[in-house]
C-alpha cells in the first residue's frame, strides 16, 4: 500500500511514516508540507493509494484539497487534525474523507484505522478487477456468468461489512455464503423472490456439510450459523451507534444506521453506549432478515 502524507509539521510527518513502516502497512512514497504543493499528477506517478492529511495548514487546508484531488484520485482520504468541530469533520466526510483522526495521535488508533483502510482499499481494487476483466477490448460489456456475478456480489458484500465493522467476525463468513446463495436463487427464482431465513440457514448448512449429513447435524450446523450471524450483526450494530455518538453527520452513520437496522435499535444502543439510560442485561433487538435483506440489495447495486 502506497501512502502520501501532507502536513506542514516534519514531526508529525516523521511518526506517520515511522509507524506505516514499523507496523508493516505499507510503504511512505512522498510527502509534502502543504496541500497546495500536492496534485493529482504527482499521485498518480507515485501510485498513490492513501493520502493523510492535516486539516489545517497555511495555504491549502485538507478540506479545499479533497475538492481540488477528488474529482480524479481513486484512493482513499483519512483526515487528522486537532479540531473537533463537527461542522468540519462533516464536511471532510461529505467530501469523500474515509476517517477522521484527532490530535494528540495514538499510535494504536492510526494503525487500527489504516489497517481498515488497506482492506477497503484492497477490496475495491479487486472488485475493480474484476469489473474490468469483463470488458471486451472492443469496449462492449461481455454478459457476466452467474457464477462471475456471484463472485462481485461477494467482493462487493466483503467490502461493506467492512465499512460495518465486522469484517474480524466469524459470521462475516456465513454472511458472504448466503449472499452465494442468494444470487444462485435470483438465478432459479428471479430478482423478485427472497427465500425465508430458515430456508437460506438450511441450504447453507447443508451445502457447507455435504448431501448426506444427517439431518440433526444439518440442524446444529444451522443454529450455529444463525448465532455466529446474530453476533456479527450486533458488533455492526456496536460500531455504527459509536460512529452516531462520534459524528451524527458521519456518512457511513447517515446511511448504514436506517438501511440495515431499525433506527429505534440503533438510538437505544447509542444510549446505553453514552450510558444515559439502564443498560439491559437483553442485548438489542436485531431484525436479521432486513440486515441480510439490504446487505444483498446494496451489494447488488455495488456491481450492477
Amino acid at each position: 500500500m502506497n501512502y502520501f502524507i501532507i502536513d506542514d509539521d516534519p514531526a508529525i510527518r516523521a511518526m506517520l511514516t515511522d509507524l506505516i513502516e514499523d507496523e508493516d502497512l505499507g510503504k511512505v512514497v512522498g510527502e509534502a508540507e502543504d496541500g497546495s504543493l500536492v496534485d493529482n499528477g504527482k499521485l498518480a506517478l507515485k501510485k498513490v493509494d492513501v493520502v493523510l492529511m492535516d486539516l489545517l495548514m497555511p495555504k491549502r487546508d485538507g478540506i479545499e484539497t479533497i475538492r481540488v484531488l477528488s474529482s480524479e484520485f481513486q484512493g482513499k482520504f483519512v483526515m487528522i487534525s486537532q479540531m473537533e468541530a463537527k461542522e468540519l469533520i462533516g464536511e471532510a466526510y461529505s467530501l469523500g474523507a474515509e476517517y477522521y483522526i484527532t490530535k494528540p495521535l495514538n499510535r494504536l488508533e492510526i494503525a487500527g484505522v489504516l489497517k481498515k483502510v488497506n482492506e477497503r482499499v484492497i477490496l475495491e481494487k479487486s472488485i475493480r478487477g474484476i469489473q474490468e476483466s469483463l470488458t471486451l477490448f472492443t469496449g462492449h460489456q461481455s454478459p457476466p456468468s452467474s457464477s462471475s456475478h456471484t463472485k462481485n456480489i461477494i467482493e462487493a458484500g466483503r467490502s461493506l461489512i467492512s465499512d460495518l465493522g465486522m469484517i474480524g467476525e466469524s459470521g462475516s463468513e456465513d454472511l458472504m455464503k448466503i449472499l452465494e446463495f442468494l444470487q444462485d436463487d435470483k438465478q432459479k427464482f428471479g430478482s423478485s423472490y427472497f427465500p425465508p431465513l430458515k430456508e437460506i440457514f438450511y441450504g447453507n448448512a447443508q451445502k457447507k456439510l455435504g448431501e448426506q449429513a444427517a439431518e440433526a447435524e444439518v440442524q446444529k450446523e444451522m443454529k450455529a450459523s444463525e448465532q455466529r450471524v446474530r453476533r456479527a450483526i450486533y458488533q455492526a450494530l456496536n460500531y455504527i451507534a459509536s460512529l452516531g455518538l462520534t459524528d451524527y453527520t458521519n456518512p457511513k452513520f447517515e446511511a448504514y444506521s436506517s438501511t440495515f437496522f431499525d433506527f429505534s435499535e440503533v438510538r437505544k444502543k447509542m444510549l446505553e453506549l453514552e450510558d444515559k439510560s439502564e443498560r439491559s442485561t437483553n442485548q438489542s433487538r436485531i431484525n436479521m432478515k432486513k440486515f441480510i435483506q439490504s446487505l444483498y440489495i446494496e451489494a447488488q447495486q455495488l456491481v450492477d
